[in-house]
């Protein structure tokens, strides 16, 4: 019944706590953040979505309505790549189903080794056949064959994985090593000399401008509020008074120190003296530049030619090779120690972190991996923090009360507990990293996720330990003699096989109810509501609640539960059913919160990349936990054991050598290759899309008109705050308010004409993955 029950609570909350189950429909970040990653959808629509959404139960209805197109609109390509690659498992799975049931449960239950009860868990494990059973041959051949599977559909998916504007061959560059005074001019005059059919189209330094954004961010805050209780005054004629304090609305008394003032006059002065602040740090912020610059060319094969020349130079220190095309401005501008890569999109980028590098980024990274390190080497599991926490008598108090009900309810809200913060922690340690791209930080987020969530769920429970500290001592103490191979039985003990259905099946059902609650983003809505000082401002946090959907850990807690399943596929074949149940529960989730839930987020294709490469560890790992099995059975010596190290030894080899010729694809020509007939071959299919596209709806039309748009001019390459103002105060005067802050019906909504004009007026840009030049992308 708890399935039912979070679902009927969701269902409660998102139309009674201020739109929580629809912050995305209501958002008005782009009041904010300009030049953020912006809906494809229209004010239009996203209206008639939050007139439809008025009954209680049309969510649950709009997520299997809901098509490809929808997602896409609303939610950009990488979106629809992510959803792509969950169906992808999932009919991976149906085969896997298929394999597990009719094939692999049926031998286990032939066998007669455990308990003849017809009940008993125990038979539908391996443990249940005979030592030298031939039968156990087919176990080996399935996990071949779940290696294969795997490897056809993943590759099946990457060759879907296509973008508009492809990440290797643009007409940006990305340069760092300059020096910091430089000029645009100068650099325009470099590449004019050393390359002369060069022709420069513009040239973007960066600047540390994360102080600048956070002021702006406030300054229209404080001016939204301010215009809200103008309106207010206009519509009503009465001045409203406000306690500035936190949880200042909460106060229903005028004390000292607690007295009200006037909202607008408030307000004025907190815009008045955030403005201030503001030019002071934009009239500075421009008199260093950080080192680095974006290059734009106005023809792609010279910016891959240039691209080339510098990348030929990686042993210039051993006098390899030549030094790149020089000019007279080399030698001041430092030409030969320049890092040249391709240019990511400018929304992957995140500007506030680009400050940040060298060794200072450096220290800051490996002083907070040292420190989660130190702290999850000992703390590795939930269940040894509980185990801590009793030693000094802790939850003594809880026991103490006699309450049946609470001394056996608080120690499972306990372990809950620290099961999602454990992972939090990994998290936020990856954003206190400050990464200059949004690709490299979910990358990097999700290889670590998966890594921890990896050992904490299945590695050291499968063999009986509870911290990396115990593991740790189980392979190098030598002391502990044969005793430490016994630890390996635990693997295939029945009970261990219902441990881990029974994990998926609470993460089927619970798990994916509490990310369709979202509890955490629940609690931080209240407290930001209750902190809030005044209407105005609950309004603000109301817009602005809506995050970008982090794929890098979702890619992670995903791909842990695929990797139990099929990790147990063999020994424990029960578990593929309620794997498939959890993967197809995960897409309806996903794809709502995807629509409603959260912000679109503009990444490359490196993330979709890298999650692919890191499925491959699920069906290795099943055929490990197979060798282990033979080996512990049969010993070293036996055929089946042989056969199960050899492939496993030449699989993990492949995929070694897949991941390190994937580090070092830059180097391949491929990676340069520019058509000729590009121009003209988009030209034509740009023809036919337009004569496709005829006969068609009008909504179709916005959308052919919106993506053509969307690929029009090369890329900006500069923080919102940093654009022209008159740009700026465009957005801002013609959105009053944003499409997705309609909240009252008395709010005016700008005209479709508008709407349209202000829907992805940025050219999405042409680029390339992250700067290679971030030390953790290099």
């Amino acid at each position: 019944m708890e399935p039912q029950i979070l679902l009927l609570i969701f269902a409660v909350i998102r139309k009674r706590f201020w739109d929580y189950g629809r912050v995305a429909l209501v958002s008005d970040v782009e009041s904010l953040s300009p030049r953020g990653y912006r809906r494809l959808s229209s004010t239009t629509s996203t209206s008639e979505d939050l007139d439809r959404d008025r009954s209680f139960c049309h969510w649950m209805m709009s997520v299997f309505q809901m098509n490809d197109e929808d997602i896409y609109d609303r939610c950009g390509e990488d979106a629809s790549h992510y959803l792509s690659f969950q169906r992808h498992l999932i009919c991976l799975l149906v085969i896997g189903c298929l394999l597990s049931i009719v094939v692999i449960l049926p031998v286990n239950l032939s066998g007669d080794l455990l308990d003849k009860d017809p009940l008993s868990f125990g038979r539908t494990t391996i443990a249940n056949l005979q030592y030298n059973s031939n039968l156990l041959w087919l176990h080996t051949v399935v996990a071949v064959v779940y290696l294969i599977l795997v490897v056809v559909f993943m590759r099946h998916h990457t060759s879907a994985i296509k973008y508009k504007d492809q990440n290797t061959v643009k007409q940006t560059l990305f340069i760092t090593g300059l020096p910091r005074n430089v000029l645009k001019e100068t650099i325009k005059s470099h590449f004019s000399e050393a390359y002369p059919t060069c022709k420069v189209l513009e040239v973007y330094l960066c600047y540390n401008v994360a102080e600048l954004i956070r002021l702006s961010t406030e300054r229209k805050k404080a001016e939204k509020s301010l215009a809200f209780y103008n309106k207010h005054l206009q519509r009503m004629g009465e001045r409203v008074l406000i306690n500035p304090k936190p949880c200042g609305q909460l106060c229903c008394c005028e004390t000292r120190g607690c007295e009200r003032e006037d909202a607008i006059e408030y307000y004025t002065k907190v815009k008045d003296t955030l403005v201030e602040k503001y030019n002071k740090e934009l009239a500075g912020v421009r008199d260093a530049s950080l080192g680095l610059a974006f290059v734009t060319f106005s023809d792609v094969s010279m910016a891959t030619f240039i691209l080339k020349d510098y990348n030929a130079i990686k042993c210039q220190s051993c006098k390899c090779m030549s030094e790149p095309q020089p000019s007279s401005f080399s030698k001041p501008l430092g030409a030969a120690k320049w890092r040249v890569t391709y240019a990511t999109y400018p929304e992957n980028i995140s500007w506030g972190n680009i400050s940040k590098q060298g060794w200072k980024w450096w220290a800051n990274v490996i002083a907070i991996n040292v420190f989660l390190f130190i702290i999850l080497f000992f703390l590795t599991t939930p269940s040894i923090i509980i185990s801590t926490m009793d030693k000094f008598n802790v939850t003594k108090p809880i026991y103490y009360l006699n309450n049946p009900v609470i001394s056996q309810f608080f120690p499972t809200l306990l372990l809950w507990s620290f099961s999602a913060l454990l992972p939090t922690i990994v998290y936020y340690s990856t954003l206190l990293e400050n990464h200059w791209t949004k690709s490299s930080e979910n990358r990097i987020m999700m290889h670590k996720i998966y890594i921890f969530l990896l050992f904490m769920v299945l590695i050291l429970p499968s063999l009986g330990l509870t911290s990396l500290d115990f593991f740790f001592r189980w392979i190098f103490d030598k002391s502990q003699g044969p005793s430490g191979a016994v630890r390996l039985e635990c693997v295939f003990l029945p009970d261990q096989g219902a441990f881990f259905v029974n994990y998926v099946i609470a993460s089927a059902f619970i798990g994916n109810a509490m990310e369709l609650i979202r509890l955490p983003g629940l609690l931080l809505y209240i407290i930001r509501m209750l902190l809030a000082k005044s209407a105005g401002e609950r309004r603000n946090i109301k817009q602005h609640q809506a995050y970008e959907y982090e794929f890098g850990a979702m890619y992670a807690r995903m791909l842990c539960v695929f990797t139990v399943i099929m990790a147990y596929s063999i020994t424990c074949p029960i578990i593929v059913p309620f794997g498939l149940v959890y993967l197809m529960l995960k897409h309806l989730v996903d794809r709502y919160n995807l629509y409603y839930a959260y912000l679109p987020t503009k990444l490359d294709r490196h993330i979709h990349f890298s999650a692919v490469k890191q499925t491959l560890a699920a069906p290795i790992l099943c055929l490990l936990w197979l060798f282990f099995f033979s080996f512990l059975r049969m010993g070293f010596k036996a055929p089946s054991t042989l056969f199960s190290l050899i492939f496993l030894v030449i699989t993990v080899f492949i995929c070694m050598l897949y991941s390190c010729f994937g580090c070092f694809k830059h180097l391949s020509p491929l990676n340069y290759k520019v058509e000729e007939s590009q121009a003209g071959a988009d030209a034509t299919s740009g023809a036919r899309a337009e004569d496709d596209t005829e006969g068609e709806k009008s909504r179709s039309d916005a959308r052919s008109t919106i993506r053509k748009r969307a690929t029009r001019g090369p890329a900006t390459y500069l923080p919102y705050v940093l654009l022209p103002e008159a740009s700026e105060s465009t957005k801002l005067d013609v959105k009053k308010p944003s499409s997705y802050g309609s909240l009252n019906s008395e709010e005016i909504l700008a005209s479709p004409e508008e709407q349209d004009l202000d829907t992805h007026v940025e050219a999405e840009p042409a680029s390339s993955g992250d700067p290679h030049a971030h030390p953790v992308d290099s």
